[in-house]
């Protein structure tokens, strides 16, 4: 399973990019764009081909699964704890049903604890950043938890079968296809050889 997170700050030809990615087989796309308001969500979201929709997971304005047949749902880590493990009827107005949800964490200890079921969690840093310099990895090993885990943080296709071996199920990606010459010809490699590892370890 590959989770592709998307860029901050827009780049050029980033719709345009994004559909070439879901012809390509990108199944999770997490729409993370912490500096638009809810309009620019809006208007993000109907630059895309409705059938990609369903390929979405919104990290902001939540209520957007209301409106447009998106995968589900993302809690960053101070949403999670603000929203879900120290509020009540958060999802009284949403429109959940056949929806995803998932979340982001810092410390696998947090994840073992974590009493929310989950879809997936995402877990940082496992590598150094790509995207975020100075963003240190801490090689978390995961093989102890029973819950799926997907590995962000540095990942890239030569360190997928490390990332596996330290238990997770899948893999978050950011800068190594957003930062590459070419986007999509970085994440089927990515996604090829993800394919392989995971078939040599059944």
């Amino acid at each position: 399973m590959i989770v592709l997170i998307a860029p901050e700050q827009d780049i050029p030809n980033e719709i345009d990019t994004l559909h070439h990615l879901f012809k390509a087989g990108l199944q999770y796309y997490h729409f993370r764009k912490p500096f638009k308001n809810l309009e620019e969500h809006l208007a993000y979201l109907n630059q895309i081909e409705v059938q990609y929709h369903n390929r979405i997971v919104v990290h902001y304005f939540h209520e957007l699964v209301n409106s447009y047949n998106l995968k589900g749902i993302h809690f960053q880590e101070q949403k999670r704890l603000a929203a879900l493990e120290n509020g009540n009827g958060y999802f009284n107005t949403l429109q959940m049903a056949g929806k995803t949800m998932s979340s982001s964490f810092h410390n696998p200890n947090d994840v073992a604890i974590c009493e929310i079921e989950f879809d997936y969690y995402l877990l940082s840093p496992v590598f150094s950043s790509i995207s975020k310099k100075g963003y240190q990895g801490k090689g978390f090993n995961v093989t102890a938890i029973d819950k799926f885990i997907i590995g962000m943080g540095g990942i890239e296709s030569e360190n997928l079968e490390k990332t596996l071996k330290l238990g997770y199920k899948g893999v978050g990606i950011l800068g190594a296809v957003w930062k590459a010459k070419d986007p999509v010809k970085e994440f089927l490699k990515i996604k090829n050889t993800l394919e392989q590892l995971q078939k040599l370890r059944k």
